[in-house]
C-alpha cells in the first residue's frame, strides 16, 4: 500500500497517512515548495530509489517547477524535506547495497523498529513466513537462502500452514515490494530491508551480525577476518583493499586471506566465506 499525502493551499503539510495506520497531521515549520511536494511524493510512491536516480528525479522536479538546480545540492535539498518529516517519524535515508557498493536513499519509518510495521500489508502468517526467512540468511554463513529452505518451512508457519506454492506467491510479494532479492533461486534481505529494519536486525540478532569495520553499518554479506572476526562489506573490502599488494585486516592488522571482490555493475566476484570462490550475479533491487 502507498503512502498518501495531501498539502493546504499554503503548500505544507496538512495530512499523511495509509490505509490502516490511522492519520497523522503536522503543522509546518516552513513552507515547501513545489519542487519538495512533487520529489516527496515520488518517495512516498517508490519507496527506495537508486543514487542515480535520485539525482535525476532532484533535477527533474527542480526544472519542472523552474526552482534554481545545483546538482551538488542532493543532500541539502533531503535535508529540508526531512525538516517537515521529522514530527511524522519519517525521513529520506541515505544506505549503500550490499551486493555493489551502489548508493540508495528510502523512505523509512521512525515510529517503529519492528516487523510489525509490515503488519498492514502482510496476513499474521505472511509475516512469520517473512521472520523465518529472516533468520534463515542471518544464521547462515554467506547472508543468503535458497528457495528450497525457505519452501520447506511452510508446514512449520503459525497460525496456519501453508501450501508451497503459496509460499512462492508470497516470496514474489516480499521481492517485488522490495523486501527481498532474489537470483538463481537465492534469497538475500534486500537494501531496503537492512535499511527499514537495521533497529530490529540489530535487536533481535545481536549474536549473529556485526558491523563492517570500515563503514560501520551492519554487515549481512562480507568476507570476516580469520584471526580477530572482524567482518567487511564486499563492496567496502573491494574499495579498501585496491592497489594494496599485500592486504591486512584493518582491525587486527594480519593478512587478509580472502580473494579481494570485484564489485561491478554487471557481475562480481564475492567469495562466501569459505575456501572456493564462488561467482555471484548482482541482485535486483
Amino acid at each position: 500500500m502507498e503512502w498518501n499525502i495531501v498539502w493546504d493551499r499554503g503548500g505544507g503539510v496538512l495530512r499523511v497517512f495509509k490505509e490502516g495506520w490511522g492519520e497523522c497531521s503536522v503543522v509546518m515549520a516552513a513552507v515547501l515548495n513545489e519542487s519538495h511536494r512533487r520529489f516527496l511524493q515520488t518517495m512516498m510512491s517508490q519507496g527506495i530509489l537508486e543514487g542515480s536516480m535520485m539525482r535525476k528525479l532532484h533535477k527533474h522536479c527542480c526544472e519542472t517547477h523552474q526552482v534554481h538546480y545545483r546538482h551538488d545540492q542532493l543532500d541539502e535539498f533531503i535535508k529540508n524535506i526531512n525538516t517537515h518529516l521529522q514530527p511524522l517519524f519519517m525521513e529520506i535515508r541515505k544506505g549503500m547495497s550490499e551486493d555493489d557498493g551502489q548508493q540508495y536513499y528510502a523512505l523509512i519509518n521512525l515510529a517503529e523498529t519492528e516487523i510489525t510495521r509490515m503488519a498492514f500489508d502482510y496476513t499474521e502468517t505472511e509475516l512469520e513466513l517473512f521472520k523465518k526467512t529472516m533468520d534463515l540468511v542471518l544464521e547462515s554463513e554467506n547472508g543468503m537462502v535458497s528457495s528450497t529452505d525457505i519452501l520447506n518451512l511452510a508446514d512449520q508457519l503459525q497460525p496456519k500452514k501453508m501450501k508451497k506454492k503459496e509460499v512462492e506467491q508470497v516470496l514474489q510479494r516480499f521481492v517485488q515490494e522490495k523486501w527481498l532479492c532474489e537470483n538463481d533461486g537465492e534469497y538475500i534481505l534486500s537494501t531496503r530491508c537492512i535499511m527499514e529494519l537495521e533497529q530490529y536486525i540489530r535487536n533481535m540478532y545481536q549474536d549473529l551480525v556485526k558491523e563492517c569495520n570500515i563503514c560501520h553499518n551492519i554487515t549481512i554479506q562480507g568476507q570476516t577476518c580469520e584471526v580477530c572476526g572482524a567482518k567487511i562489506h564486499f563492496p567496502c573490502a573491494a574499495k579498501y583493499f585496491r592497489g594494496r599488494d599485500e592486504p591486512c585486516c584493518p582491525n587486527c592488522r594480519r593478512f587478509w586471506p580472502h580473494e579481494i571482490p570485484d564489485v561491478s555493475r554487471s557481475e562480481q566476484s564475492m567469495p562466501p566465506p569459505s575456501s572456493t570462490p564462488k561467482m555471484r550475479h548482482r541482485y535486483q533491487e
